[in-house]
């Protein structure tokens, strides 16, 4: 099945999510030609109010959209969106919705195995679980889990999901300033809380996404509020420990910034990440022990990058920049992987995901 183009050709097929208060559609197909930076609208599609993130179903052709509103089809809860993709005319179909109980999900996960996904409920304190039927589309919420403040502090949870091995469920609750560790049960749909499964980080440093290694013997965790990025050891049984923390803003910055996504370059050789307010994405390079040392920084080509990608050749970076409206395109220099900026961008209001 060919899903996308080649990631060696001039071409790729781009999908973008937004936030929809202005009253516009919600997810958007391109044809990217990356060396001329030209941005084809191929279709765009209703995935429910403000799909502010999205996963995608290649086996399938589906992709599943979270829809962060409180309130679903004027029901309490938040949604979930699956839409069927044409690989070859590009058209999306919504097929299924479902009620998210509790409401405000900013995050949504597949498992290995695609039979079930995971959706971090920002707003409401929540996760939810949900089971996928034979076709893939979404069939019933297996389990859910509330969490309720600590000394005053509300939970917040911002992004679940699978360690590379399909072994782990691992949880940023932005709020309460750590990450929760689960098992969970494929059979009954059920997370359960590992032995010693919350790891702390200081209060107001606001874990918000992270990705792991290719061998998942690190995590890297970029935190929102204190603007860090922190590095930890992956044990045998999935615990953490904790090796190493930087910060992501240059030493003369001043003002309010907040981090917001983190991602891998082509063979993990640099990491990363995006600053909202400074207004930069932030590269590191990683050592042979997982290590990382700061290589630079670059413009995000816009106003709070929200979210970023690298495409699979690993030679370019697109930027989402939420408030000033725009999909910038990077090349990345293969000498020092810092993103230098192309001058081509795409207008679209409140972008939120992008996706290859």
């Amino acid at each position: 099945m060919i899903f996308s183009n080649s990631c060696w050709g001039q071409t790729i097929r781009l999908f973008a999510g937004r936030y929809t208060e202005d009253g516009g559609k919600g997810l958007y197909v391109f044809d990217l030609n990356r060396e001329e930076g030209t941005f084809k609208l191929l279709s765009e599609a209703d995935a429910g109010p403000s799909p502010s993130y999205f996963c995608i179903s290649k086996k399938k052709e589906l992709i599943y959209a979270a829809d962060e509103v409180m309130e679903f089809n004027g029901i309490k809860g938040g949604g979930l969106t699956a839409l069927r993709y044409n690989a070859q005319t590009a058209a999306l179909e919504k097929v299924k919705e479902l009620l998210v109980p509790d409401g405000g999900p900013c995050f949504i996960s597949l498992s290995p195995n695609e039979d079930y996904l995971f959706m971090a409920n920002y707003s409401s304190s929540s996760v939810a679980v949900v089971k996928l039927d034979e076709k893939g589309l979404p069939a019933r919420v297996t389990d859910t889990i509330s969490f309720a403040a600590i000394e005053g502090k509300v939970s917040h949870p911002h992004m679940i999901s699978f360690d590379p091995e399909g072994r782990k469920v691992y949880l940023t609750d932005l709020g309460l300033d750590r990450i929760v560790i689960y098992d969970f049960d494929a059979a009954s749909g059920h997370l359960k809380q590992i032995e010693n499964g919350i790891v702390s980080f200081p209060k107001g440093t606001g874990p918000r996404h992270f990705v792991f290694n290719s061998s998942g013997s690190k995590m890297y965790v970029i935190c929102e509020l204190n603007s860090t990025l922190s590095v930890f050891d992956v044990d045998l049984k999935g615990g953490l420990k904790s090796i190493q923390t930087l910060t992501t803003l240059a030493s003369d910055f001043k003002g309010e910034s907040n981090c917001a996504d983190i991602h891998f370059g082509k063979n993990e050789q640099y990491l990363y990440g995006s600053n909202r307010g400074e207004n930069t994405i932030v590269v590191f390079k990683t050592g042979a022990d997982g290590s990382l040392t700061l290589t630079g920084r670059s413009t995000c080509g816009g106003n709070w990058p929200r979210n970023f990608v690298i495409d699979p050749s690993g030679r370019y970076i697109l930027v989402g920049n939420q408030r000033s409206g725009n999909i910038s395109l990077f090349k990345i220099d293969e000498k020092n992987g810092i993103p230098a900026d192309s001058g081509k961008d795409y207008k679209l209001g409140t972008p939120a995901c992008l996706k290859f």
